[in-house]
């Protein structure tokens, strides 16, 4: 598994967000700025975050993005899996029809423990365990 840019843009976005956990919204052009993203990346990510109730927005002059719930209830896997459009190591480890070597690969089952263990780790590490272990 390859993370894209909008893998990797959207975990520093959610970070950022996790860093001003509790203390209002964050403007699209502070994010920007802070994560050197540009705006119009931005705005594509925040969509599908909004609509998965990982984040909340405020509209006005104080406006901006926050999280919808606590650091420590959000996960790696929930934001790759949203913003990512393959996770899979291999088509054949979901449609095994993809291939006609399924039945006899030696290797595919080790392919599926890699990406078991993959989603394992992203599954159990929240935002603000990412968050902890940078400040020691």
């Amino acid at each position: 598994m390859k993370l894209s840019i909008r893998g990797r843009y959207g975990m520093r976005l959610m970070l950022e967000l996790a860093l001003n956990y509790g203390q209002g919204p964050l403007s699209m052009s502070t994010i920007s700025r802070r994560q050197d993203i540009p705006v119009k990346y931005l705005e594509q990510l925040i969509i599908p975050l909004k609509k998965q109730g990982l984040i909340e927005s405020v509209r006005g002059p104080k406006g901006g993005h926050m999280l919808s719930r606590h650091p420590s209830e959000i996960n790696v896997w929930q934001v790759v899996n949203l913003l990512e459009t393959r996770v899979l190591l291999l088509d054949c480890l979901s449609e095994p029809e993809v291939c006609d070597h399924v039945k006899e690969c030696l290797i595919r089952p080790v392919w599926g423990e890699a990406y078991e263990a993959v989603k394992r780790i992203f599954s159990e590490t929240t935002l603000e365990d990412i968050l902890r272990n940078h400040q020691h």
